[in-house]
């Protein structure tokens, strides 16, 4: 497994479920806390921050998450915490990733909206040209806020049109939050040209999929995995080739599995459907995309060239450009072809 895991660790990537706050690494959540001490719950001490992201279940993984979005107070807060988004994805060697942002959040506590799309763009273009990383937007509605969050969104989306921004989503809880409520606002935005990336099927059952792929358009699924409960889903995910987003240790964190050896990752690759692997929010759950990929190794029984798979699969079924897309594969297949007997 040494080697396997030296082999993930230099292996070429992209990464397309990762949400923009819920990346912060203990170290720039500390350093916002103390920016704020006293008045913020959220622990200046990166030592105390894993009993904070002790997660009970997927509600108050929810009530955490806001908290750190609190810390969140201005537009170098969000410069600082994209910028350094770019830092740890290169040092796993992530090539691309599309970081899902809520700027409704941020808008909403005081941030100026083009304030908010210059500083998510500022460092986009640091961390391209000091680290090498692409980094590309999905904004997202949170769901938990309703109608005027999607509205205000897409305003946002379309009015300020960040270079980065590539596709529109839906997160937060599925629980009494209807994706048919949200048609309106995901028809505009493909007319726009943005792709729909909603999340579906994480807390609840395959009949949320349905909706996200029926009413939303959705041209890939957040998270999904309640798809493995439906046969007819998975062939119809496999048959139309729309990629679910999974993200295995997140699943266990928020009790949306009981375990990673209940995980219905190998059910669904059975079944022919696309996937790809991701952290989500892998600080707060105490994750990386290396340690994904190790978790999806074993689920799965992969080696080397296998694991090389799922990295190919991540750039086929990304937003990326063809040429980037081209460019990104052939890097994956010489470095398997060097570093594999």
């Amino acid at each position: 497994m040494t080697e396997l895991t030296s082999f993930i660790a230099g292996l070429p990537k992209a990464e397309l479920h990762l949400h923009h706050v819920g990346s912060a690494s203990p170290r720039i959540v500390a350093e916002l806390a103390a920016r704020h001490e006293g008045d913020s719950p959220v622990p200046a001490d990166p030592a105390a921050l894993a009993d904070f992201f002790a997660f009970r279940d997927f509600a108050h993984f929810i009530e955490v998450y806001l908290k750190v979005v609190d810390l969140i107070r201005d537009d170098e807060d969000v410069r600082m915490l994209t910028y350094e988004i770019g830092r740890e994805l290169a040092r796993q060697q992530v090539r691309y990733a599309e970081l899902t942002i809520t700027p409704y959040s941020s808008v909403k506590r005081g941030i100026p909206a083009p304030a908010f799309c210059a500083a998510i763009e500022d460092a986009r273009r640091g961390a391209a040209a000091d680290f090498g990383v692409d980094l590309r937007w999905c904004f997202d509605i949170p769901g938990e806020a309703g109608l005027p969050a999607a509205e205000e969104t897409l305003r946002i989306a379309l009015e300020e049109k960040p270079d980065g921004l590539i596709s529109f989503g839906l997160g937060g809880p599925e629980l009494g939050v209807p994706r048919s409520q949200f048609k309106p606002y995901f028809d505009r935005a493909r007319a726009a040209g943005l792709r729909s990336v909603p999340h579906a099927g994480e807390t609840t059952g395959p009949e949320t999929i349905w909706a996200a792929l029926q009413d939303l358009g959705a041209e890939r699924i957040g998270h999904g995995i309640a798809a493995a409960q439906d046969a007819q889903l998975m062939a119809y995910l496999a048959e139309r080739e729309i990629p679910l987003e999974v993200c295995p240790t997140s699943n266990v964190r928020t009790r949306a599995v009981a375990g990673l050896d209940e995980h219905p990752l190998a059910t669904l690759i059975r079944a022919g459907v696309p996937v790809s692997i991701n952290s989500d929010d892998p600080p707060m759950f105490g994750t990386t995309l290396e340690e994904e990929y190790a978790v999806a190794a074993r689920l799965l029984g992969l080696d080397a060239h296998g694991v090389a798979g799922l990295a190919r699969a991540a750039v086929t079924q990304s937003f990326l450009e063809p040429a980037g897309k081209a460019a990104l594969l052939a890097e994956i297949d010489e470095y398997a072809a060097s570093n594999v007997a």
